[in-house]
């Protein structure tokens, strides 16, 4: 499954925020997205993915990757971070 590195990561971030802040700052080895997030809250972390060239992949709902955090909410967007 393709949360299980997420879900295994020792450092990882959790919501828009924190990853956005990630793929800035250049410590962000891969994006999670989820796909039923609002297009407002993540379009930007998408477009700085591909202006950053760091790997992003979509889960399947913002409850799965919340899961795969670790967290007992859903999450838009989390991140693996170096």
């Amino acid at each position: 499954m393709m949360l299980e590195e997420l879900r295994t990561a020792h450092q990882k971030t959790v919501g828009t925020k924190q990853t956005l802040k990630a793929v800035q700052a250049g410590t962000a080895r891969r994006v999670y997205i989820a796909k039923d997030a609002e297009p407002h809250v993540v379009n930007p972390l998408i477009t700085l993915c591909q202006e950053q060239h760091i790997p992003y992949e979509y889960a399947d709902s913002m409850s799965a990757l919340g899961r795969a955090c670790g967290i007992q909410v859903g999450a838009a967007a989390a991140a693996i971070i170096q």
